[in-house]
């Protein structure tokens, strides 16, 4: 072990890394009084189902938006989630590019190379993809909102002021307004009648 390399765990290091955003929450909700709110992991979970759906009604490449779902906050491993008063006093933005940075350059070099130009095409947001990923990350944000706001959290309906003006495609806008009307326990009050 003496002549160890950095990339000869480098894969392994990036798991175990990754493995912290099950525990980082999602900070914006303490803001409004929730107390404890999903992890990064959960929210980027259902953040790429969410996109895998939307990149088929979008006509987008469906892999490469769960591709960017997936690893669009892996930086928060390191630098925390941090809720939108933080933004105006840090500029996260150039903190995010440089920990995503450390966290993949030893990475075998395609793995390397291709998060890379992913991470690029998302940020540069010009690609059907990166579009809909982006969408799917906001969504993601409102349906969690909802379910929220629909379990009595009654604050949490201010994040559907102006979240919802910053949804580019179609099927984002589409969804957003099933989510306005749908009751989110629904779902499985129906499951348990026909379970019955």
């Amino acid at each position: 072990m003496k002549n160890k390399k950095p990339s000869d765990f480098a894969a392994l290091n990036l798991f175990a890394e990754i493995g912290l955003l099950k525990k980082i929450k999602r900070s914006g909700w303490w803001v409004v009084g929730i107390k404890d709110p999903e992890s990064v992991a959960e929210h980027s979970f259902r953040c790429a189902i969410m996109g895998y759906y939307m990149a088929h009604e979008e006509g987008a490449d469906p892999s490469k938006v769960v591709m960017m779902a997936l690893f669009n906050d892996i930086h928060e491993a390191r630098i925390n989630d941090l809720h939108k008063m933080g933004h105006y006093y840090i500029d996260f933005k150039k903190a995010e590019k440089k920990v995503f940075e450390d966290q993949v350059k030893h990475l075998r070099k395609p793995v390397k190379e291709e998060l890379e130009a992913v991470r690029r095409e998302y940020d540069l947001q010009v690609t059907k993809e990166s579009v809909v990923a982006r969408d799917a990350d906001i969504l993601e944000c409102l349906l969690q909102a909802k379910e929220y706001y629909d379990s009595g959290h009654e604050k949490a309906k201010r994040f559907f002021q102006r979240a919802p003006e910053h949804l580019k495609t179609k099927s984002a806008r589409k969804i957003w307004n099933q989510i306005k009307r749908w009751d989110s326990g629904e779902w499985w009050e129906e499951v348990v009648k026909f379970e019955r």
